[in-house]
């Protein structure tokens, strides 16, 4: 065989080895999909039967800043109460607190199963743009959700403060949990704002003198999410949101900016 022969044959034989699922039919994707999915699921199923043995301290986490807040109602004259109705609501609780706990519980296993199926459709720089991606939504994920869970006290005393003294508020187990994971989600997905700006730049959709030229503009819209997205209304709370966000749009705005000028040096260099 021939030098160029040989070539071609090694070229061939890299690029199915860079991009394997080329090779793949329709058949065989849908085989993988499925196969990813089935293991996923189960690691949320078995995530949701380890919370579920391990409920009660979940349970004591997930109430203390209910727990926090009634005394100082108390002082106010408002006596509140975390009731379950019905004969079905305490199970009902328990079983809907064990599958979010599952499926957080569970997340690097399924997170890991979505990563193995896409990753063999990308090109070597795109798949070390979706490794570091990844590596930095998961944290700011999770930061933000703490967060959120760090303000549930004063968003509980804001909004059951407005229950006339010498009343009592009832508040319901499916109430309580749905108010708490709302607050923990929003303030979540609002810490994904630099990962958003960074890929859109990436992408070539933005650049750094637009996001400056934007910026009052973003931190207007900013401020207008967090008010529409946080269920309490008061000032605070929306500015405990609307704050981070404008911190991270700083450094998101940085990022591409650095990114900037070091493409710009690179170009230069070639020069």
């Amino acid at each position: 065989m021939s030098a160029v022969g040989t070539f071609r044959v090694r070229l061939r034989r890299r690029t199915a080895a860079e991009r394997p699922s080329a090779a793949m039919t329709f058949t065989d994707h849908l085989r993988e999909l499925r196969r990813r999915s089935v293991r996923a699921v189960i690691a949320m199923a078995l995530g949701t039967v380890v919370a579920w043995l391990a409920y009660e301290p979940i349970f004591t986490w997930l109430v203390a800043p209910y727990s926090d807040v009634k005394p100082v109602l108390a002082e106010q004259g408002i006596d509140t109460s975390l009731v379950f109705t019905g004969i079905g609501g305490a199970f009902q609780f328990q079983l809907k607190v064990s599958l979010v706990a599952g499926f957080v519980l569970s997340s690097p296993w399924w997170i890991w199963q979505i990563w193995a199926y896409v990753v063999p459709a990308l090109h070597h720089g795109e798949k070390r743009a979706a490794l570091t991606l990844s590596a930095i939504c998961a944290p700011l994920f999770l930061a933000g959700a703490w967060f959120g869970y760090l303000i549930l006290p004063r968003a509980i005393e804001f909004l059951v403060g407005f229950v006339p003294q010498n009343a009592e508020s009832l508040l319901t187990g499916a109430d309580y949990l749905d108010f708490s994971l709302r607050i923990m989600l929003v303030f979540a997905v609002a810490a994904q704002l630099p990962v958003v700006i960074v890929m859109l730049h990436r992408l070539g959709m933005v650049s750094g003198p637009q996001l400056v030229h934007a910026r009052p503009w973003i931190i207007t819209g900013i401020f207008a999410f967090a008010g529409i997205a946080t269920p309490t209304v008061d000032p605070v709370t929306m500015a405990l949101l609307a704050t981070p966000m404008v911190v991270l749009y700083g450094i998101a705005e940085a990022i591409v900016r650095v990114r900037e000028r070091r493409g710009a040096a690179a170009t230069d260099a070639a020069l």
